[in-house]
């Protein structure tokens, strides 16, 4: 699987999640299926056996799949602790700086006064003979808002901007049928009532009610059409007002609102998820994937197995000089492209 390929399967998989309620479920879900729809289960018992996996190979590959996660998991907690050793070690020596340059300045420059009184402190006569925007310069540091990022490589690493991007009031992500929009909203926003989506096929608005009124979240048209039938939203109490929408046409978007920053659609993943693939190609991927199992087992595949069976209606016939004879697949070197599916 490519990297990040996993990501595309995020919505499907999360709504199993929010409705079954908890992991040890979810993970029944999973494993119910390999066993209902898939050979995960069945053991390779006899050379007859074409189907399954030999004893202990199964648990093998699912503990080689925890693992690996597992690692990365570990890896991404280093990476976070480092990253918040780093960001505590930049503000301690941004906080010496500060009290480095504001204390020679309130020496130089204040009245005299009384050993008591505290230098730089809000609401002491400190504050005239200080250099204008001294003060300001300081409090107002902290409170800038950290930057968003802005390239597509960094919007891939977010799950929530995956294929898409994050913008002042709201991220988008998408695949190659669906957007997802979240929309955070205040902390008190718990309640359905206290939001207003009105969502048609070519705009929407996005808002929450106050006393005074409506306060517009979100609100534009939309750079390509969307299906309103298959299109929902939900809130999550204090966070995120979560809006899916369906695609009126099968295409990559690069905005989702007229007027927005486009996106390099060629920096995205435009891999397909199995939600979109037809019949026809679901298909081929199941013959593709029975031919992987044959592969790693020595076993004949699917065009082999195929000309097989025409080549065994005609070892016996009338006439035919193999008649008698044992028929042997092994006699016979077959090309994949030798068979028309």
């Amino acid at each position: 699987m490519e990297p990040g390929a996993a990501e595309l399967y995020d919505q499907a998989l999360l709504g199993i999640l929010q409705h079954v309620g908890n992991v040890q479920d979810f993970l029944r879900v999973l494993f119910g299926f390999l066993y209902r729809k898939t050979d995960f289960y069945r053991l390779l018992r006899h050379p007859s056996d074409r189907l399954g996996f030999p004893p202990g190979a199964a648990q093998a590959l699912v503990l080689q799949v925890f693992r690996t996660f597992d690692h990365m998991a570990r890896q991404d907690d280093d990476k976070r602790r480092k990253e918040l050793e780093e960001k505590m070690r930049r503000e301690a020596g941004a906080a010496a700086e500060q009290e480095l340059e504001a204390g020679p300045t309130a020496d130089t420059d204040a009245e005299p006064a009384g050993p008591e009184q505290p230098v730089g402190r809000w609401g002491t006569g400190q504050k005239e003979a200080e250099p204008p925007g001294a003060d300001a310069g300081a409090v107002e540091a902290p409170r800038e808002p950290p930057t968003p990022p802005k390239g597509q490589e960094q919007f891939q690493r977010n799950p929530d901007s995956y294929n898409g991007a994050v913008r002042e009031n709201y991220t988008w992500s998408q695949d190659y049928t669906d957007l997802e929009l979240k929309v955070p909203v205040p902390e008190h926003v718990v309640k359905g009532r206290q939001v207003s989506v009105a969502l048609g096929s070519s705009s929407i608005r996005v808002a929450v009610l106050e006393e005074n009124g409506e306060r517009v979240l979100m609100e534009g048209k939309f750079t390509h059409k969307v299906s309103t039938e298959g299109s929902v939203w939900s809130l999550e109490p204090g966070k995120c007002i979560l809006v899916s929408l369906n695609k009126a046409g099968e295409y990559w978007w690069n905005a989702v609102l007229e007027g927005e920053e486009p996106i390099d659609i060629d920096q995205i993943n435009k891999e397909r998820s199995m939600a979109t693939v037809d019949e026809e190609e679901h298909a081929v991927l199941d013959r593709l994937t029975f031919d992987y199992h044959q592969k790693l087992q020595g076993k004949p595949q699917s065009h082999e197995l195929k000309v097989h069976e025409m080549l065994k209606k005609g070892w016996d016939a009338e006439g035919s000089p193999f008649r008698g004879q044992r028929f042997d697949p092994a006699m016979f070197n077959i090309s994949p492209g030798a068979v028309q599916f």
